[in-house]
């Protein structure tokens, strides 16, 4: 018998990770978004469920698929989405701007750390003594 060597992970940018994390606290916030909106009858009960469960897959989905720059994008695309739900529930305008800026925290944050950490993927640096 032949033995196989595991193949290496590729290992996770801080990008990734940090913009991965945000989406996952974002899809537990809506889990409660989703239960209040019902509870004060802001929407009908189908809507409610059926967004919520939509939206709540999707932030998943793109935490999952945050290796890739158009998930990024998607990424941005949600924030503007958690904030829209303000039209729904005023107080999601508070909540969804609150999680944005967590969001451009994290993305800004990362980018730096991935330009420190991987040099030669973003072009000559200045190198600290």
């Amino acid at each position: 018998m032949t033995e196989q060597t595991p193949s290496p992970h590729r290992r996770r940018t801080a990008t990734e990770s940090l913009l991965s994390i945000v989406l996952g606290l974002e899809a537990a916030l809506l889990f409660f978004v989703t239960i209040t909106a019902f509870g004060l009858k802001a929407v009908p009960p189908a809507v409610a469920f059926g967004g919520g469960s939509a939206l709540f897959v999707i932030l998943l989905l793109a935490a999952w698929l945050m290796r890739y720059p158009w998930a990024i994008w998607l990424g941005w695309a949600l924030q503007v989405a958690l904030v829209a739900l303000g039209f729904l529930m005023p107080l999601m305008f508070f909540i969804g701007a609150g999680f944005a800026a967590i969001w451009v925290y994290c993305f800004v944050t990362a980018r730096r750390l991935d330009a420190r950490n991987h040099p030669s993927d973003n072009g000559p640096t200045k190198e600290t003594p």
